[in-house]
């Protein structure tokens, strides 16, 4: 057992492991993983932080004894979201972790959805492989986007969704859980995304290794601090990348 600052105990491992890839989110993180901890004081938390020069880093270590599950994967510097994302997924599988929850830093994805996500994960009949926090299944919902990228949103996922075949509503949130016995099951390394196009991709290639999906509905929110990561390079990249993936998919081998 270990001290928590507030004088709580806690146990050192949980069976899910929440993943917050970091930017410059200085002004956003200490809020965020307070409220992760309060919605789900059962969870491990993992920043990838890639040399943030705001600090965000330094204030994951700094706060590591007021929060002994918080943890910081420091990367020398920005390598894209994807590879952010398969570093925690290394990570989740290295240490045994039964379950990895990915989300934003920028409270896009609120943390009072996390109890939704790990009830369903906890779920044996059947099991779920990847749970989906979705924004276009009944209840869930986009605030704060204009018109435009709305527009963009839905005609990326109807994209995906013919080409690669994905059986789901929302192929592009981040807003997951992973069961790590099927992450296992694919090669990491051998993923041609480090964009935003990942999203697609890792779908892609767990929905072939037979995984079961399951979406639960989110609102997501534009974020409140900081300013956005994405940018025209990167949708374009993703568009071609997940066609490029298409075409293999034509293919004998897959």
């Amino acid at each position: 057992m270990t001290k928590r600052g507030s004088g709580e105990y806690v146990d050192q491992k949980a069976a899910t492991l929440v993943t917050v890839a970091t930017y410059n989110e200085i002004e956003n993180l200490p809020r965020l993983v307070k409220e992760i901890f309060e919605y789900a004081p059962q969870v491990d938390i993992l920043v990838i932080d890639d040399n943030s020069p705001d600090g965000t880093g330094r204030w994951c270590d700094e706060n590591a004894e007021t929060y002994p599950r918080l943890h910081c994967l420091h990367r020398a510097e920005r390598q894209g979201l994807g590879a952010a994302t398969f570093a925690a997924m290394r990570y989740a599988v290295e240490h045994d972790y039964a379950h990895m929850l990915n989300m934003d830093a920028d409270f896009s994805h609120h943390p009072q959805f996390l109890p939704d996500f790990l009830r369903i994960a906890a779920e044996q009949a059947p099991v779920v492989d990847v749970v989906i926090g979705s924004r276009y299944v009944p209840g869930g919902g986009v605030e704060g986007w204009p018109l435009r990228r709305r527009l963009m949103s839905r005609a990326i996922n109807f994209y995906a969704r013919l080409l690669l075949g994905l059986k789901v509503r929302d192929c592009s949130g981040a807003f997951r859980c992973y069961r790590i016995e099927m992450l296992k099951k694919i090669d990491l390394n051998g993923m041609r995304s480090q964009g935003y196009s990942y999203l697609e991709e890792i779908l892609w290639r767990l929905q072939t290794e037979g995984a079961v999906f399951r979406e639960t509905p989110i609102v997501f929110r534009e974020r409140e601090q900081g300013h956005s990561k994405i940018n025209l390079k990167e949708a374009l990249t993703a568009v071609w990348i997940i066609f490029l993936l298409s075409l293999r998919r034509c293919l004998p081998s897959g």
